[in-house]
């Protein structure tokens, strides 16, 4: 088989592991957009117009749930087969009979308003996490006219802005379930990484200033870095690269896999996360709160005891960490709902309509 052969099939099967999974066991998700108008920043600035896209799963007379994505992903990021069709099928935590679930695709990411999509490039405006929580409150409460959730769950960055929004917006949810994160500042290996990609992206004379014409081609090669540094797992690495040999062809194999996404919108998305700190409101949430973290974690240790102090403060929280183990993925563990479902179906019982 030639080599061109080979690399159009690896990158077909690239592509289709990042699909939702054919025949998936919950209804087909509806996509829709929605326009804020003046949209104002936490800097002072105002954009006309900022776009918001979303999916849907279930009808709007079910709960309604809200879903936040990851860093530099999107609500289809988490239609996959180790979360959503663990959660949103027939008889499970989330059944979209009962529920209606909604994946947001955050400012400045999918094909929501980004850097790239408006044509600003690094003259768009600098967003926070704040920034973000906003839109996504304006689009589920002013676009789809949802007043009230059953639940706000998310995954890493999404988890992050779960705890903005039981800060900021105490009153409209039940239940919040923050996972692969800190209710604390943003510090230590977390934005010590995070700067240095962002670094990384700024000094690349292939990015020249944000005004490329092609991809800067260190990309892939400063995300793969960033993942093995922060999102895998010691026994889950160990496991998949025994040896040098192993590990090399691991390497290679992911550093093979094209960057399909654009250099400036990355560098927004990792700066963002930078006054991230809901530490000082954590009195005023009145949801209960499942946090969900793992063990093995990269990006948030355990042994800081960050969680256990933060969980003190709240009137109806409790906090899962899941154990480390071969088969978890340290920052990628909670992509896996296999490790919570009974815990989340718990809550769901549980947490109190208000």
């Amino acid at each position: 088989m030639s080599l061109q052969r080979l690399a159009t099939l690896f990158i077909a099967c690239v592509l289709f592991a990042a699909l939702p999974a054919l025949g998936a066991n919950y209804p087909a998700p509806k996509q829709g957009d929605w326009v804020a108008r003046d949209f104002r920043f936490h800097t002072g600035e105002v954009l006309p117009e900022v776009k918001l896209h979303y999916r849907t799963i279930g009808e709007p007379t079910g709960e309604p749930v809200l879903v936040l994505h990851g860093t530099a992903g999107s609500g289809a990021g988490m239609l996959t087969k180790n979360f959503a069709e663990e959660l949103f099928g027939p008889g499970q935590p989330l059944d979209a009979s009962r529920y209606y679930i909604i994946l947001p695709d955050a400012l400045g990411t999918g094909q929501s308003t980004r850097p790239s999509s408006s044509g600003m490039r690094m003259k768009f405006p600098k967003y926070n996490y704040d920034d973000m929580v906003q839109a996504q409150y304006r689009l589920v409460t002013e676009g789809l006219g949802v007043k009230h959730l059953r639940l706000v769950i998310g995954n890493s960055m999404g988890g992050m802005q779960t705890w903005l929004w039981a800060v900021n917006y105490p009153d409209v949810m039940d239940a919040v379930v923050p996972m692969a994160c800190l209710p604390a500042a943003m510090s230590g290996r977390n934005w010590i990484m995070r700067r240095l990609l962002a670094q990384s992206i700024r000094n690349d004379p292939e990015w020249d200033n944000g005004n490329y014409t092609t991809q800067p081609r260190n990309m892939q090669r400063l995300l793969t870095y960033f993942s093995f540094a922060t999102s895998n797992g010691n026994q889950s690495l160990f496991k998949q690269a025994p040896t040098s040999a192993k590990g090399d062809a691991l390497l290679t194999q992911r550093l093979a896999a094209p960057f399909r996404g654009d250099a400036n919108d990355v560098l927004y998305q990792w700066e963002s996360s930078a006054d991230f700190d809901p530490s000082p409101g954590l009195d005023r949430i009145k949801a209960a709160v499942l946090a969900i973290n793992a063990a093995d974690d990269e990006r948030n240790p355990t042994e800081l005891g960050i969680m256990d102090q933060a969980m003190k403060r709240l009137k109806n929280g409790r906090y899962l960490l899941i154990p480390a183990s071969p088969d978890t993925r340290g920052h990628g563990t909670t992509g896996m709902a296999k490790f919570y479902k009974k815990e989340l179906a718990e809550l769901l019982e549980q947490a109190p309509r208000r």
